[in-house]
């Protein structure tokens, strides 16, 4: 949520979402600098001045703190989702433009050096990587979910909406990769760029054949 969309918030509101903002900065500045498991709840709480029954009315655990970032680009794609047109072509390119969409709707200040950063600590923290995992997969439910109630799909007999989803979500995660390895300064126009370029390379990447290596000289 950018700034402005906070301060037309009443005023109880406005202090749960900047509070929420503080332990996501807090943390992630800690766990860059000290490591993910060096730095205790105990230990956060305290850098936010606050008790830890407020961050369990804000977050679940220290995972869900550090990957918030990016999991709020998936509750936003969920929230196109469900109201997205169904009439706008095939099914993985609706959900190619509800996943755009929200990258487009993430916050300028600061969004993208959060979820870089986020990224980071999950490809080198065990804890992190599995507790994302199980996020993924709930979204990916949410979304087959939502696809049932709006489009004449039944995922459940039908494995193709799950197969454009995992396409879409696994073009996401490459794009993220190469995004957050390069990007010094990171910003969400060179991610959508990114992802738009993967998504474009996903009907080569279906028919490619991988040509055998030519087999070395002897003698």
């Amino acid at each position: 949520m950018t700034e402005a969309a906070i301060d037309r918030l009443p005023l109880r509101e406005r202090k749960k979402q900047r509070t929420r903002q503080a332990f996501v900065d807090t943390a992630l500045h800690l766990f860059t600098d000290r490591g993910f498991d060096n730095v205790t709840l105990d230990e956060l709480c305290d850098a936010v001045d606050v008790s830890k029954r407020t961050f369990f009315r804000n977050f679940t655990s220290k995972e869900d703190v550090a990957m918030a970032p990016l999991r709020q680009l998936w509750v936003e794609f969920l929230a196109d989702l469900a109201h997205r047109a169904t009439d706008t072509g095939s099914l993985q390119r609706t959900l190619q433009d509800s996943l755009l969409a929200a990258l487009d709707r993430m916050p300028a200040d600061g969004w993208a050096d959060r979820a870089a950063r986020s990224h980071r600590l999950a490809q080198s923290t065990p804890s992190m990587g599995a507790n994302n995992l199980q996020f993924c997969a709930r979204t990916v439910g949410e979304a087959l979910e939502v696809l049932r109630e709006r489009f004449d799909i039944d995922p459940r007999v039908d494995q193709r909406p799950r197969l454009a989803l995992d396409i879409v979500v696994a073009a996401f995660h490459c794009a993220l990769d190469v995004w957050s390895a390069c990007a010094d300064n990171p910003e969400t126009a060179s991610l959508t760029t990114r992802v738009r370029q993967t998504f474009d390379a996903i009907p080569e990447a279906l028919v490619m054949t991988a040509p055998p290596r030519p087999a070395k000289a002897t003698g």
